[in-house]
């Protein structure tokens, strides 16, 4: 086994980014069966449930995508560095660190959502007992999402050592330990009580936490590449700066793409009850994209914030690229099979030829623009290796912008036509891929320096 991560200086770029990123994908899968698992699971509470479901399930993903993406990537692209550099002591200091600010945030989410929680989803919508379910799903799982920050975090920091089968092992117990307590708490399976909603809830939270453990314990025992430990490490006002500087920045990206599918579904509300349902469907392939697009990001995290870390900032970028084209040929090419074949889609979540029919526009009009969002959504990941974040988050809150400003202007005299709307969704997506290619081709690596410590390999110092 590797006691370094020299390797990734010299191994093939295609190769390397395939072979890290696969366990990453596979994992995603699991993950994803474990969310169709879940509503299927409440969707047999009834339709308030389900509705509950539909209203807490955003904030959810918002958590994963904080702590596993925005947070996790800064994390990951910190350590990496570090350790590219050759600095273990660094990196180990970085780890503690970031557990720390896990706890934190983890607490802070939820103070906001339990405290808060009644009017958060009020403002989104819920009334009666679709409310009450959310809150009964919301309330349990923040109280205990500080397994959810752990598990992420963890990972993070075993991915930036290369150790994706590692990290991917850990997601994939907690979705299958999800999954299992999942069903026995919502049903009350044998002596268990029956918990509803609130079951999926601790489902997660026990899924997540057991694979938190797992996680400790191996970066405490068993890594090669660092070692997790309390001892001897003296808490830095510095460290946390240097984590949440980048971190914090780049949570603008995910909460800029929630807004966007929710400014998108009040404007497609207007249009009528079947229009937003066919919205809704072919908006989910988005959510969908975003953990494939991780698969391949995590990879570029790790190797692109170890060759910076190196000084190795021209072959970095060349990663950063490679990744990003093959992110960008994966979306589109599913983009386009759907746009092509919308039915293959559509006709799997509902029986309502107008629903289908609104879904099948969207897919025609969006699917071929989803090649642009795999191209800047991995290359934001592989910002964050570099930890340079701020063009791809510009890029983010433009696509925002487009949509509601683009929506203002269509609504302007009277409603749309639908294909009008989901061009504007189109050219938005496509804004937001050529906006983060060209900031980072002409901006966004081009200044200030990355580090160059002692020990980096000869021959990979070029900026």
């Amino acid at each position: 086994m590797k006691q370094s991560t020299d390797w990734i200086l010299t191994a093939p770029i295609g190769a390397t980014l395939a072979r890290l990123a696969a366990p990453n994908v596979v994992a995603m899968v699991f993950m994803f069966a474990t969310s169709m698992a879940e509503a299927w699971y409440v969707g047999h509470l009834g339709t308030p449930a389900l509705a509950g479901l539909a209203l807490a399930f955003p904030m959810f993903m918002l958590t994963t995508m904080l702590s596993a993406g925005a947070v996790g990537g800064a994390i990951a692209g910190a350590v990496a560095q570090r350790l590219g550099g050759g600095d273990r002591e660094g990196a180990e200091t970085l780890a503690f660190h970031a557990i720390l600010v896990a706890v934190f945030l983890a607490a802070a989410s939820a103070a906001l959502f339990i405290g808060a929680g009644r009017p958060i989803y009020v403002v989104l919508g819920g009334t009666g007992a679709a409310l009450e379910q959310a809150l009964a799903y919301s309330d349990m799982f923040f109280a205990g999402c500080v397994a959810v920050w752990l598990s992420n975090s963890l990972s993070s920091i075993i991915r930036a050592t290369g150790r994706m089968r590692i990290a991917a092992t850990a997601m994939m117990t907690a979705a299958s330990i999800q999954v299992v307590v999942s069903g026995l708490l919502v049903f009350g399976i044998g002596p268990l009580p029956v918990l509803g909603i609130a079951g999926a809830a601790i489902g997660a939270v026990v899924g997540y936490g057991i694979a938190a453990l797992f996680q400790i314990v191996y970066l405490a025992k068993a890594c090669p590449e660092i070692t997790l430990r309390a001892h001897g490490q003296t808490i830095a006002f510095r460290h946390f700066a240097s984590l949440l500087r980048v971190g914090l920045l780049a949570s603008i990206s995910p909460l800029s793409s929630i807004a966007t599918v929710v400014v998108t579904t009040g404007l497609v509300s207007r249009l009528g009850e079947e229009a937003l349902a066919g919205y809704g469907i072919g908006a989910r392939l988005e959510f969908l994209m975003i953990p494939l697009i991780f698969g391949i990001g995590a990879a570029l995290i790790m190797m692109v914030g170890g060759h910076f870390g190196a000084g190795a900032i021209a072959r970095g970028k060349r990663i950063a690229w490679t990744g990003a084209f093959g992110a960008a040929a994966i979306t589109g090419a599913i983009g386009i099979i759907l746009a092509l074949h919308p039915g293959l889609w559509a006709n799997l979540f509902s029986q309502s030829e107008a629903v289908r029919a609104a879904c099948a526009t969207y897919l025609r009009m969006v699917g071929p623009f989803y090649a642009f969002f795999g191209l800047g959504l991995a290359l934001y990941f592989a910002s964050q290796g570099a930890r340079r974040v701020f063009w791809p988050v510009v890029a983010s809150v433009l696509r925002l912008g487009v949509v509601f400003a683009g929506g203002l202007y269509l609504f302007a005299d009277a409603a749309p036509q639908l294909e009008w709307l989901f061009a504007l969704v189109a050219a938005a997506m496509a804004a937001y891929g050529v906006a983060t290619a060209i900031a980072i081709r002409f901006a966004g690596w081009g200044r200030g320096h990355a580090p160059s410590p002692a020990g980096a390999p000869a021959g990979h110092r070029t900026a």
